[in-house]
């Protein structure tokens, strides 16, 4: 099954899912460098509800949120290794810089974020206001320690 989707692909899977009263669950990030913590955060946020949909960085926002030198994998890898992943039900690469515009048309029961966010700072996770504005609940996962594509990439570059 082709987990990838198109926005107008997601819009026609969502309604056919709240139809059937299937609680939808988001998540998105980079996803560069996959490794364990963001598989502890992609299998906690499936917990939370039925269908589990994340939001993946395009590599041109991943270029202007981090730098030059990001993202290590290019986005189609990365969305096939996160395909790979069972738990993860469906993938969508977006362009912005915030998956504000997307949050706003799918409108998710629950939105799940890493430690290193808080649900009630907008101006770090501007889209948590719009999920508290339309009654969408927002988790926050905490990280394992010293589990990040940042660490990884500074242990590699002291190797």
């Amino acid at each position: 099954m082709n987990k990838i989707k198109t926005e107008v692909e997601l819009n026609q899977i969502i309604a056919e899912l709240r139809s059937k009263n299937k609680k939808i669950v988001w998540t998105n990030g980079c996803f560069d460098i996959l490794h364990i913590g963001h598989v502890d955060l992609l299998e906690k946020a499936k917990s939370f509800g039925d269908i589990l949909i994340v939001g993946l960085n395009s590599d041109s926002s991943i270029k202007r949120l981090k730098g030059d030198l990001r993202p290590v994998i290019p986005q189609d890898e990365r969305a096939k290794l996160l395909e790979a992943i069972q738990f993860i039900d469906y993938i969508i690469i977006f362009e912005d810089d915030t998956p504000c515009r997307l949050i706003k048309e799918f409108k998710p029961d629950i939105h799940v974020k890493g430690g290193d966010y808080s649900a009630t700072d907008y101006k770090r996770m501007p889209e948590a206001e719009i999920i508290h504005n339309y009654g969408g609940r927002v988790e926050i996962i905490p990280l394992i320690q010293s589990k990040s594509t940042s660490s990884i990439i500074q242990k590699i570059n002291n190797s």
